[in-house]
């Protein structure tokens, strides 16, 4: 097999595989996906460290 009908079968294989995708079954509307957003939204405790800081401490390591 040359690269070239590796690569043509590859290809063949990811359409065929996002042709045949599984739709969800279950269909939400957009305003429950962001109230479901909003309920599982976490919150860092007052006082935490930003991702910058602890970035930058990794960093300093």
């Amino acid at each position: 097999m040359t690269v070239d009908e590796l690569k043509a079968l590859i290809a063949s294989v990811v359409d065929e595989r996002l042709r045949n995708k599984e739709q969800p079954g279950e269909k939400r509307s957009l305003q429950e996906i962001f109230d479901s957003i909003d309920r599982h939204r976490w919150t860092p405790p007052p006082g935490a460290k930003s991702s910058l800081e602890l970035l930058r401490e990794d960093r300093e390591r």
